[in-house]
């Protein structure tokens, strides 16, 4: 391809495909976790983050990240102690974020011009320092996300339940806040810190509509976070628009696309399930007399595939579906 036989368009290339990968991983957990705004809030944390560096002399990419690893941590404190509630939490971030942001700036002698390179992104500006640490960061968060993913899962899913398995929750909760938060930093070169969230909840969104089961939706998450990275950098170069808007309109597009086939997909598989079907309901488990609501894939608990059927983790238990009931096990 032409553009690779640029230096600065090889760059944003992996640049590219290192976000694209980064993103859906964390955001896989925060939208498991009803946290998929959390991106944004540090998004416009890190924004302060990057005045600090420009008032300090300090590299904007470092100091993004310690403060957003603070403001990440302070949702979390929030979250998990404070009397108010996450979304307020998350909103006290967007303003003072943003208002610190912009007066640092102001004070460091800045103009705006050098604010939207981060907070639009400036993906063909990438140097080569910046791509060796777009790496360490990303190949760190991407590691982390799939080593660590049945105990992520668990807490995203069902804290009581992790709880009661052993799992440290709050160390996990940290760790998920402090991942997103790196992210942020990685990605702000690219898609740039307003449109950060977008990166890490559309793949994952999209996923959602045609997959069954956490380690489905995590792969394609993947993939559709990478898609629509390269295809948009690829797509900015040639047409000469924002490379960071193009791979965020390109990850919405692959949802509007997905959107009407996953909920065919569904349908069909509720009629099998009503009609006995469905080759996974099988297996012999405790029968449970009540149950609260019929499971399916809009119904919110987890899908967990479990050999030949799929359970559903609800309450503690795994759920599954057996003919016109649920067995318990």
């Amino acid at each position: 391809m032409e553009l690779l036989n640029y230096d600065f368009m090889q760059r944003a290339v992996l640049a590219a495909l290192l976000t694209g990968l980064a993103a859906p991983a964390v955001g896989t957990y925060l939208v498991h976790r009803r946290l998929a705004l959390m991106g944004d809030g540090i998004g416009h944390v890190a924004l302060t983050g990057v005045a600090v560096g420009l008032l300090t002399g300090w590299a904007p990419v470092w100091t993004a990240v310690v403060v957003a690893v603070i403001g990440a941590l302070a949702i979390e404190l929030v979250r998990a102690h404070g009397k108010a509630s996450g979304d307020v939490a998350l909103a006290m971030l967007f303003y003072g974020g943003i208002a610190g942001g912009v007066l640092l700036t102001g004070l460091a002698g800045s103009t705006a011009a050098t604010l939207n390179t981060y907070l639009f992104g400036s993906i063909t500006t990438v140097s080569q320092e910046d791509l060796v640490v777009i790496g360490v960061l990303a190949v760190a968060v991407i590691v982390l996300s799939i080593g660590l993913g049945p105990q992520l899962f668990a807490v995203c899913q069902d804290e009581e339940y992790a709880r009661a398995c052993g799992i440290p929750v709050r160390l996990y909760s940290i760790l998920i806040a402090v991942m997103a938060a790196v992210t942020v930093a990685v990605a702000m070169r690219t898609v740039g810190l307003l449109l950060v969230s977008a990166l890490m909840v559309v793949p994952v969104a999209t996923s959602m509509q045609l997959t069954r089961g956490f380690r489905a939706t995590f792969a394609l998450a993947l993939a559709l976070g990478v898609a629509p990275s390269l295809g948009g950098v690829v797509f900015a170069y040639y047409v000469d628009v924002a490379p960071g808007a193009s791979i965020v309109v390109f990850a919405l597009a692959g949802f509007v696309l997905a959107w009407p086939l996953g909920t065919a997909v569904r349908r069909a598989r509720r009629r099998r399930r009503t009609n006995g079907e469905d080759p996974r309901v099988t297996g012999v488990h405790v029968p449970t007399e009540e149950h609260p609501h019929q499971h399916d894939d809009e119904c919110g608990h987890p899908a967990v595939e479990h050999g030949d059927h799929t359970d559903y983790l609800h309450d503690g238990h795994l759920h599954a579906a057996h003919g016109k009931h649920y067995d318990e096990h």
